[in-house]
């Protein structure tokens, strides 16, 4: 079997904020450094590691896995929140463009943004690639975001539960085990 390690980026100051953060390229905050460094109590000692190009998961694997080389996925980004980016549910409150996307329970695409399937099938095919290339007794982690770990357990995961069932905390991780048919 192979071990799965999916670590979500420490805190930045959008995070805090409660804003639409995706593609925004924001470093950690003070807060997320903390969390982090705190994360490395859990020693994590992977054969493999994989991480989103943006700055916030970088700088993530670099304090939790100085001495390890990441391999960058371009399609681990986060969503990209379009019009919404950088914006708070409460900034957007009123806009019709974004009462529709809710009234769709955030499954239509965006504006100026992707959808929600779009997302989901572009952090589904980098794991899968990913996953079908380990070798079998591996450990691998992944420095990624929330969306991504969700898309990720939702299509994977064994029993079958939400998306928004596997939502973690910034700074929090999740263990799994792969088998052989690729199921967690």
């Amino acid at each position: 079997m192979k071990q799965l390690i999916f670590i979500r980026h420490g805190s930045t100051a959008g995070n805090l904020e409660k804003r639409y953060i995706g593609r925004t390229d924001e470093a950690l905050c003070p807060l997320g450094i903390q969390q982090i460094e705190e994360l490395k109590a859990q020693n994590f000692r992977p054969d493999f590691l994989f991480v989103s190009p943006m700055l916030r998961t970088r700088q993530t694997a670099e304090i939790l896995f100085p001495k390890h080389s990441a391999n960058i996925v371009e399609n681990f980004r986060e969503t990209d929140f379009g019009i919404f980016e950088g914006k708070s549910a409460a900034e957007l409150s009123g806009s019709p463009e974004y009462q529709k996307w809710l009234d769709s329970f955030c499954l239509d695409a965006i504006p100026q943004g992707e959808s929600v399937a779009a997302f989901k099938e572009r952090c589904c095919r980098a794991f899968t690639d990913i996953a079908e290339s380990l070798p079998e007794a591996s450990c691998t982690a992944f420095v990624v975001h929330g969306g991504v770990i969700m898309a990720i357990l939702e299509r994977f995961a064994l029993p079958k539960r939400d998306f928004y069932d596997y939502h973690i905390g910034n700074g929090k991780f999740v263990c799994c085990t792969l088998d052989k048919e690729n199921k967690t």
